[in-house]
């Protein structure tokens, strides 16, 4: 069976166990969720689901946007991503809600990363800085030596330095979920995930359970 949604992330809060202990969990408005095309190995050379979510005004999508999802009679929808699957037994124009997964089961996360603009590299790459003693008073943050011997004569490529940080497509694995109320499309998950409140969530059955 096929288990995956689309959702926005709302926030982080609490709920209690059976033992009493507190379990941190954040919550995503995952779903209704349409399955707006599947992707067969002997048209597309790969099977995938695409899955839409966010049902939005006719007029704020373009033709393409409103073709394409018509022949899925799903309403419009903002979001769609696919779900790399082989054995889902979906159809097209299928809904799906927060009641494909169960309180107990492995998840995968995936969702942008807040961005942080530009960082140097004692905060993106997490370095230990220079000595603060024997006269150095403006380097301490500085990334240090990054060329070779004049017989390299260059900077290698992916060298850790200052530059953009976050605003990229994380993943956190195997992840628990640990509550869900079908009445509000609402979806706990143990712990934190990526991105900003308000942003894409997806959430797929964990591949290292």
């Amino acid at each position: 069976m096929f288990k995956g949604l689309l959702g926005k992330k709302i926030g982080m809060t609490q709920i209690f166990d059976e033992g009493g202990a507190v379990v941190p969990i954040t919550l995503v408005e995952a779903g209704p969720c349409y399955v707006t095309q599947i992707r067969r190995e002997s048209t597309d050379k790969y099977s995938a689901v695409q899955l839409g979510f966010s049902e939005t005004k006719q007029k704020k999508l373009t033709g393409g946007q409103l073709g394409h999802l018509k022949g899925s009679d799903a309403p419009p929808l903002r979001f769609l991503r696919e779900f790399r699957v082989k054995d889902h037994g979906l159809n097209q124009g299928d809904k799906l809600t927060v009641e494909v997964f169960e309180v107990g089961d492995r998840v995968d996360v995936v969702g942008k990363s807040k961005g942080k603009g530009f960082a140097g590299a004692m905060k993106r790459h997490g370095f230990g800085g220079g000595p603060i003693t024997h006269g150095q008073s403006d380097r301490q943050r500085s990334v240090g030596s990054i060329g070779a011997t004049s017989g390299t004569s260059k900077v290698f490529k992916g060298k850790k330095m200052p530059g953009r940080m976050g605003n990229e497509r994380v993943t956190v694995h195997n992840l628990q979920v640990a509550y869900i109320d079908a009445e509000r499309n609402l979806i706990g998950i143990r712990g934190s995930i990526p991105g900003s409140k308000g942003g894409l969530i997806m959430v797929k059955e964990a591949r290292k359970n």
